[in-house]
């Protein structure tokens, strides 16, 4: 390697890897244009504008999502192919001009294609990628850049749906998304086109930044092995764990989404206002934030599969709250609950696959985690629909739903990380 190429693209006083995380962090921040909590905020005026029910663009919204999550598998594959370089500077351009090809909406069939861009891109490719990319450069403090990382999304989540109320209002839903079309174009592709590198090796570095060992080649110095095994997807799709983990990782976004989608209305039958609604939307994101500095450090220090079931514990415990939950007091400690659970999952759930996988093939595992959890993103909402269409409410389907974290949690436990060495001999074996 030149002299050259192991120059990072700027010098920093600090390894290199903490300038990745905050790029990373800022591709998962303007992921916001295509997450629930952006996009709702522009359901009303779409219904109110072409005159559509709330049916039919739920309908439009559900399926392009589903299409997406199905098409995110490829993108995984893909970034396993290119680099997450140049993967997010290809995405940042197309969820761009998706936002560009939004303002110009005239009919379902554009708002169906709209819909399904903005899932793909915004809130499937553009986390995917950043998931893939911090754990390339580390090891050890993997949890903690995580837990660095995800801070771009509690900001995005915080950030996107009063700017969205407040920009619609003023110059329009069309305006709007013209105007996040161009930021993304004006400020996160160029970054990352200028500052981003794939991997530590790229600018002569190891993941952590870890000293390096003197050589005796031309250069003067040899880079220290980095010891960690790295599975294919093949290969992990033949392990217990890699289909426990998976069914895990669909949970949150099922039941999130769900109570996400619904909550307003949740919250109105309880006899609590939508000022409620919003205050336990804003706690979450507000409680998740410093809690995932904390679980950056246990995922670093404990084995994985207990902190996920955890996790799903916690989930177990959200729910029953929201279920006995009839006053304010009891609607804030759901929020306060959800919060700390919130912030457990955002970085359990991304450090498993490279923690257990390796990081050659993440993301081709990674990519078919992101389909999962997509697809559960469109599924969760249409059950507490369904019930509420039924019986007029969504006590009987919040404990239905408390099946899936118990589910999850006992899987999580019988999901430690499974050995390479092992896998190759009982291949060999069958062999």
């Amino acid at each position: 390697m030149s002299a050259k190429k192991a120059q990072a693209p700027i010098h920093t006083p600090f390894y290199y890897g903490w300038m990745i995380v905050f790029i990373a962090g800022l591709g998962v921040f303007f992921s916001g244009p295509g997450q629930t909590y952006s996009i709702s905020i522009f359901i009303d005026f779409y219904i109110e504008d072409f005159g559509y029910t709330r049916s039919t663009v739920s309908g439009l919204y559900s399926t392009a999502t589903l299409l997406a999550g199905l098409a995110l598998f490829m993108m995984g594959r893909v970034v396993d192919r290119f680099g997450q370089r140049t993967m997010m500077v290809v995405v940042g351009t197309l969820l761009s001009l998706a936002l560009f090809w939004n303002a110009l909406m005239a009919g379902a069939f554009m708002m169906f294609v709209g819909f399904f861009l903005i899932r793909l891109l915004g809130q499937g490719s553009m986390t995917l990628i950043p998931n893939t990319l911090v754990p390339q450069w580390f090891i050890k403090k993997r949890g903690r850049a995580l837990s660095v990382m995800v801070i771009g999304g509690f900001a995005s989540s915080a950030a996107f749906p009063p700017l969205n109320a407040f920009l619609i209002e003023s110059i329009g839903w069309r305006s709007t998304w013209g105007i996040y079309g161009g930021a993304i174009l004006v400020i996160f592709v160029p970054l990352a086109y200028f500052l981003v590198r794939n991997q530590p090796k790229d600018i002569g570095e190891v993941p952590d930044g870890s000293p390096r060992k003197m050589g005796t080649g031309q250069e003067g110095s040899e880079l220290i092995e980095v010891n960690e095994k790295s599975w294919t997807l093949k290969e992990a799709m033949k392990t217990r764990a890699f289909w426990f983990v998976l069914f895990c990782v669909s949970v949150p976004a099922l039941v999130n989404t769900a109570v996400t989608f619904h909550l307003v209305s949740i919250m109105e039958g309880k006899g609590l206002g939508t000022g409620i609604a919003a205050t336990v939307l804003a706690l979450m994101a507000v409680i998740g934030f410093p809690v995932t500095f904390i679980v950056g450090y246990l995922v670093d220090r404990f084995r994985v599969h207990y902190i996920l079931a955890i996790t799903f514990l916690g989930h177990l415990i959200t729910l029953l709250v929201l279920y006995f939950t009839n006053a304010w007091w009891m609607a804030i400690s759901f929020g306060v609950v959800w919060g700390i659970v919130n912030g457990f999952e955002r970085i359990v759930l991304n450090i498993v696959w490279p923690n257990y996988f390796g990081r050659e093939h993440l993301g081709s595992i990674k990519g078919l985690a992101q389909t999962t959890m997509v697809i559960g993103s469109a599924l969760g909402p249409l059950p507490f629909g369904i019930f509420y269409d039924w019986l007029g409410g969504y006590q009987q389907i919040i404990l239905i739903t408390l099946l899936f974290p118990l589910t999850a949690s006992v899987l999580s436990l019988l999901s430690p990380q499974p050995r390479y060495e092992d896998y190759h001999v009982r291949n060999n074996a069958s062999d």
